[in-house]
């Protein structure tokens, strides 16, 4: 297929009648009977927007034969200007094409640190327009030959070849939904391309995922050198999955494992399926419900041997741990120091893996360096190995499910990689989607140097302008409520500031988690969690509030979907898609929900859709609705109860593999809320918000949860349309009214 790369034509004179603008507009359409696009009129003050066309570009043509570049060079505007757009432009972008043009000017009125980031300075009347342009779409598409990365080349390669398909899957390269009227919708609105290339591991000119061979090997070792890795494998069913493989490859049953406490449930699952036994760490948190790190001595063996001791399930008490697994970062964007953890427990545990799902930026970055697992002159550990999981579709341009895992050997140890490779098989589907390979292997070829680095400093930028943009709202509203960004004071004049002003220093009160360790843990600034008034960090309770649940509602109505919501904050990130337009938006929306809050607007006017599906608030006024909330919260102190129940202590009766087995085989009782103490869970038990499981199969229900779960219970039968999702909670409703159970292991199956 033919990719729209266009030719961008910077010349001041490119509307004028003199003979530079005449020039330039005959190359220009002598470009255009070659069949090349051209887009003119730029000119040297548009040097920001033309250097953000670097992406969409196959080449530019910078005119020089404005008059204001004279021979003379020193202070000449003209210069400085020429010289900063090929210097933005090549922040994004080393190898796309640029050609000076010229009539009078040639290479002695240009600087040497210029003349060496082109391709070809033109002098239009020595040659003709034709030959010239020839000249350009020649270099133009060596360019774009060299832009694909391998697994993609190949795949637009097969889907372009027009060979007919007679393997799965079975629309056939799409014609089987031309054959219905439905079939047709979906066509069009999937497209030609997506559904010829949506093809069967037979095809042998692709490679295959399973054993890592041809174009996809090729794209997993190119993607191995860009993240700095020894080794990287495409995973095409989410991190989920990258974590399961990682655990299949490294622990059996009965192993002691290291667990944050704060691990995506994934992880927890893994412990199920591979029979181990977990000891976890737990991390801190404050009041707002936002997960802190987990602290610095706990990565001590000693401390973690202590753990072990006092384990009931563990029978051999000198025994160490198979694996460590560490949320990398939080999902309020704490990241760990790495080098500190590898030094501590290198020597200890043989196996230190990193669950990054929302950091794959992170190595295209030194403001972030040690705050990441695996890059660039990073030391390695003596013996143990280092894995990262991380989700490319999360921060990254990959497809949903674009996932991979990263490897770094040890000094003395190096990854067998057919014994990996079996545990990979395991959770690999047979049928592979090729356009999430495709995916994974653009979002490694974007990132490369110094495209990649230039994406991940505009995503900190524009964190850092929307963090102070409400920041002056706020001061703009002098005493009245507006929102705060969670994060560090010192947020810098201007640029991405200093990453030291990001650490967490002990006892500094905008966090919240008390004393810490120096250097060991930093906020990522573009994760921005948003609190609303009503509550303080300390967990005070104000007399007016504005529940998050409300506001995020709210925007979702109105088009903008956050990522995660607490009690009184909500989460949004800022990945390398997000824009000016995006965050401003954002921020105007905010700024209409005070107006019609302020206003106490109707909810039938200001969210239809919502009382569409719940009239019972049709006449409720939206700040009305947000103090009934509110005041929920405080008569329950929500905030106390919510933080005791997290940081309450876990006692661990049999191993999860085994309370899950009796989940299985049907060896459960269904116990009410009210007579949970003390029963054992077969199953998670996961609140959401936050969405962080509070118990795993095989522990007892304490006095704190089962108090959460009471107000849960009375809170979702007096809001609903803003319940408190319990994952392992079963609703019975025969009797009219929401009653909840949880499946628990049978009394006379717990040990003991």
């Amino acid at each position: 297929m033919k990719f729209r790369f266009p030719i961008i034509i910077i010349d001041e004179d490119w509307r004028a009648d003199s003979a530079s603008g005449l020039g330039i507009r005959a190359l220009g359409k002598a470009l255009e009977d070659e069949g090349q696009e051209v887009i003119g009129g730029f000119t040297y003050s548009d040097v920001s927007m033309v250097a953000n066309q670097a992406a969409r570009a196959s080449a530019f043509i910078v005119s020089i034969d404005d008059e204001e570049i004279t021979e003379e060079l020193s202070d000449n505007d003209a210069v400085d200007e020429l010289r900063t757009l090929i210097r933005e432009t090549r922040r994004r972008n080393e190898d796309i094409p640029i050609f000076l043009f010229g009539e009078t000017k040639t290479a002695r009125h240009i600087p040497s640190d210029i003349l060496k980031e082109l391709h070809g300075f033109i002098h239009m009347f020595e040659d003709t327009p034709e030959f010239v342009a020839r000249y350009i779409i020649r270099e133009a598409n060596a360019y774009l030959n060299g832009v694909a990365p391998p697994f993609f080349k190949a795949l637009v390669h097969y889907a372009n070849d027009g060979s007919y398909s007679w393997h799965c899957p079975g629309h056939s390269g799409g014609v089987a939904f031309l054959k219905s009227p439905v079939g047709q919708m979906f066509h069009q609105f999937f497209g030609e391309n997506m559904l010829r290339a949506d093809v069967c591991n037979s095809v042998d000119e692709l490679g295959q995922l399973l054993d890592h061979t041809g174009p996809v090997a090729a794209s997993e070792n190119n993607a191995a050198r860009i993240f700095q890795a020894d080794h990287l494998f495409f995973v095409t069913n989410g991190t989920s999955t990258s974590n399961k493989v990682v655990w299949h490859a490294n622990v059996g049953s009965n192993d002691v494992v290291l667990v944050d406490r704060n691990c995506h449930k994934s992880v927890l699952h893994s412990i199920v399926m591979t029979g181990t036994i977990p000891i976890f760490l737990r991390p801190t948190r404050n009041h707002l419900g936002i997960i802190g790190p987990i602290p610095r001595d706990s990565f001590e063996p000693e401390f973690i041997q202590r753990q072990i001791e006092a384990n009931p399930l563990v029978q051999n008490k000198t025994v160490q741990p198979q694996v460590m697994t560490i949320t990398q970062s939080t999902y309020d964007g704490v990241l760990y120091n790495v080098e500190t953890i590898k030094k501590t427990m290198g020597n200890y545990v043989e196996n230190l893996h990193f669950d990054e799902a929302w950091v794959p930026h992170a190595v295209f970055h030194k403001f972030y360096h040690e705050f990441h697992a695996i890059g660039e002159n990073r030391p390695r550990s003596e013996n143990a190995i280092i894995y990262s999981t991380q989700s490319t579709h999360k921060v990254l341009a990959g497809l949903s499910q674009a996932s991979q895992i990263l490897v770094q050997d040890s000094n003395n140890r190096k990854l067998d990689q057919y014994r990996f490779n079996e545990a990979f098989l395991m959770h690999t589907s047979t049928s592979p989607q090729y356009a999430i390979i495709a995916s994974c292997d653009v979002a490694a070829a974007m990132m490369e140097p110094p495209g990649g680095t230039a994406l991940v400093e505009e995503s900190i930028f524009e964190a850092l302008e929307f963090r102070r943009a409400m920041r002056k709202v706020d001061a703009e509203y002098g005493d009245d409520w507006w929102f705060s960004v969670w994060g560090p004071k010192d947020l810098g004049e201007n640029g991405i500031g200093r990453r030291e002003d990001w650490f967490l220093r002990s006892n500094d009160k905008w966090h919240g988690f008390g004393k810490l360790a120096a250097n060991f843990n930093m906020l990522d600034p573009i994760k921005a969690t948003l609190v609303t008034p009503g509550m303080d960090i300390n967990g005070r309770f104000a007399a007016q509030g504005i529940p998050a649940a409300i506001v995020t509602k709210y925007l979702t109505e109105h088009g903008v979907v956050v990522e995660k919501t607490g009690l009184y904050s909500f989460f949004i990130m800022f990945t390398i898609g997000i824009t000016k337009g995006r965050w401003n938006t954002m921020l105007t929306e905010l700024q209409q929900f005070k107006t019609d809050y302020d206003a106490n607007r109707p909810l039938w006017r200001v969210m239809p859709n919502f009382v569409n599906t719940y009239p019972q608030y049709e006449r409720v006024g939206l700040k009305d609705l947000a103090q009934k909330i509110h005041e929920a919260y405080r008569q329950h102190d929500v905030a106390r109860v919510t933080t005791e129940m997290y940081l309450s202590a876990m006692e661990p009766v049999m191993r999860p593999s085994d309370a899950f087995e009796c989940l299985a085989h049907r060896q459960v009782d269904r116990v009410a809320i009210d007579d949970l103490i003390g029963r054992v869970t077969t199953m998670l038990v996961t609140p959401y918000p936050p969405g962080i499981p509070l118990l795993i199969p095989g522990e007892r229900f304490n006095q704190s949860i089962v108090e959460y779960l009471q107000f849960a219970r009375s809170f979702n039968a007096r809001f609903p349309g803003f319940d408190t999702d319990v994952h392992g909670l079963f609703t019975d409703t025969s009797n009219g009214q929401d009653e909840y159970f949880v499946d628990c292991v049978a009394n006379k199956f717990v040990p003991g």
